[in-house]
């Protein structure tokens, strides 16, 4: 009685490419798009790997996908300074407006 072998499953190139694709241009962790396709962690890694070994990313696609990245953590942190900025402007008024107290009233009579 031997133990029989899990059938292996057949993926076309067209779907190894988008698995691969969205890896690349997602940035999205090799795990997280294999559970989401239903495939093996390896498996994927292995077509992402050999794609990456052949160079199929178009070098312009590439090039822009990189400097799309960076903006994208430039904006990131110009967004954290902003908020700090906001923040520390909201303290003030906060403090100025204890500082100051109610407005007084002018009598008139």
């Amino acid at each position: 009685m031997g133990v029989t072998a899990e059938k292996r499953r057949k993926f076309d190139p067209e779907f190894r490419e988008g698995a691969v694709r969205i890896v690349t241009e997602t940035g999205k962790p090799i795990a997280e798009v294999a559970k989401d396709l239903g495939i093996n962690e390896t498996t994927l890694a292995s077509w992402v790997s050999r794609a990456r070994r052949a160079g199929t990313t178009p070098a312009g696609e590439s090039d822009e996908l990189e400097r799309l990245r960076r903006e994208n953590a430039q904006l990131k942190r110009d967004n954290e300074e902003l908020v700090m900025e906001r923040d520390v402007l909201k303290r003030c008024m906060a403090l100025w407006v204890k500082l100051l107290g109610p407005p007084r009233r002018k009598w008139s009579g």
